[in-house]
């Protein structure tokens, strides 16, 4: 596996990511997508949006404001509890959040052993709305998509006639005001998420948060095609469960900085929609022939974006001989997936290239490259991720054949035009 600075690099170097207004000398915790990140970034989400909504007939796709009223946010605790611990360094001005720092040892920074008491962080960013400053309200972005949901979780269910069980799926933006962005897109201050909150009776919520943490691993494992010896549940313990959680796992990765969360599957029981029932004064109950009134109980799936996105990137970045870098990412994510490459720009190769991929099938992510070596376009291709090289040579006229390399063995097959589409399909399937 790569390093941390070995991913930060390509993902540079790449056109994958960079840091948000870089020219200005960068903010932290805060990133951009180019070309090639962004399609990757979308790419995840559209899989994920596909398997669990498009896919499905009983979860239904929801897109909540980011700005909403601080009771939501009073509700739900964030605004009296949403905090982290945090201690700096009186010496050097570095600051911490205090778990993650022995306040018993001296500084990692400047070597001495100056603290501050440890104080409480909150991690909500605030705006004010309104036209004039001083009168204006101070309003939070909000730190996660999942009450947004929530306040509008039984009006979407009556207005789609959805009954227990059933699922809302959203993925948007969230914002934390991150005492210390660490590991690159890991712990941000803006970040992507893509949740799920469930709605079951009480009794069937312990067999529903099973079955989600087991849909959810496959997710990974499958749909995206990660190394599954990389990827672990961990149950939360007693102490660090959530007061109103009956249960929590989180899917774990190994990134090259530790195994680290990639998502959150948790039984929240009914606290959330009896919290914003006793605020709002509404009812937010459902009923069920059989088992009458009920205040739903909620499995949550919380998965990042970011997180995803940089797991995917360790989990397929070769590294091992630095003069030729490959990603071997899941063909389905490539951003390109078949790069056709005349040998010369000459002798009717660039027309055939053309001939070639307009008779591809439209599905497949596909382009023709001329500039460079043949050596060198393979290189690139490879770094890029794309599986398929297909070279149309001097022969290519007279065979009605060319030479298909795959990225990750190197191998090369000469194959016949008309059977492209058919070997393509067993690449992708």
């Amino acid at each position: 596996m790569p390093n941390l600075s070995e991913v930060i690099s390509f993902c540079t170097r790449k056109g994958f990511i960079n840091q948000s207004s870089e020219i200005y000398g960068g903010l932290s915790g805060c990133y951009d997508y180019g070309p090639n990140g962004a399609q990757l970034k979308r790419r995840i989400e559209n899989i994920w949006w596909n398997e669990n909504v498009e896919n499905q007939e009983n979860i239904i796709g929801f897109d909540s404001s980011i700005l909403m009223r601080n009771e939501v946010w009073q509700a739900s605790g964030h605004v009296s509890g949403f905090h982290d611990p945090m201690v700096d360094c009186k010496s050097c001005k570095s600051r911490y959040r205090e778990d993650q720092i022995d306040i018993n040892q001296n500084c990692p920074d400047c070597g001495e052993k100056n603290w501050t008491d440890i104080r409480q962080f909150n991690l909500m960013l605030s705006t004010k709305i309104g036209a004039m400053e001083d009168s204006a309200k101070q309003v939070y972005l909000r730190p996660e998509t999942a009450q947004g949901i929530f306040v509008n979780a039984i009006n979407v269910a009556r207005n789609s006639r959805m009954n227990a069980p059933f699922g809302i799926a959203q993925i948007g933006k969230s914002f934390r005001n991150e005492i210390t962005p660490r590991n690159f897109l890991f712990r941000v201050r803006e970040f992507t998420q893509m949740e799920i909150e469930f709605f079951c009776h009480p009794d069937d919520a312990p067999d529903f948060f099973e079955e989600w943490c087991s849909r959810r691993m496959s997710f990974y494992t499958e749909s995206l095609g990660m190394d599954s010896a990389k990827l672990h549940f961990r149950d939360h313990g007693k102490e660090e469960l959530a007061h109103y959680a009956a249960s929590c796992r989180d899917v774990e990765y190994d990134f090259p900085f530790g195994l680290k969360e990639l998502e959150g599957i948790a039984n929240r029981g009914s606290f959330d929609l009896e919290q914003h029932m006793k605020h709002s004064k509404k009812n937010l109950t459902l009923s069920d022939p059989q088992k009458g009134k009920f205040v739903p109980s909620v499995i949550e799936s919380s998965a990042g974006v970011d997180r995803t996105l940089l797991a995917v990137i360790c989990d397929s970045l070769d590294v091992s001989d630095p003069n030729h870098i490959i990603l071997k990412i899941n063909p389905k994510l490539a951003n390109i997936q078949v790069a056709i490459l005349p040998l010369v720009k000459k002798d009717g190769m660039p027309e055939k290239a053309i001939e070639i991929k307009d008779r591809l099938h439209s599905s497949y992510r596909k382009k023709i490259e001329i500039s460079g070596s043949i050596g060198k376009r393979y290189y690139r291709e490879d770094e890029i991720g794309t599986p398929i090289c297909i070279t149309v040579d001097g022969d290519t006229n007279n065979d009605d054949s060319v030479t298909v390399r795959y990225r990750d063995t190197g191998k090369q097959d000469r194959i016949k035009i008309d059977s492209l589409n058919e070997l393509l399909e067993k690449v992708f399937k």
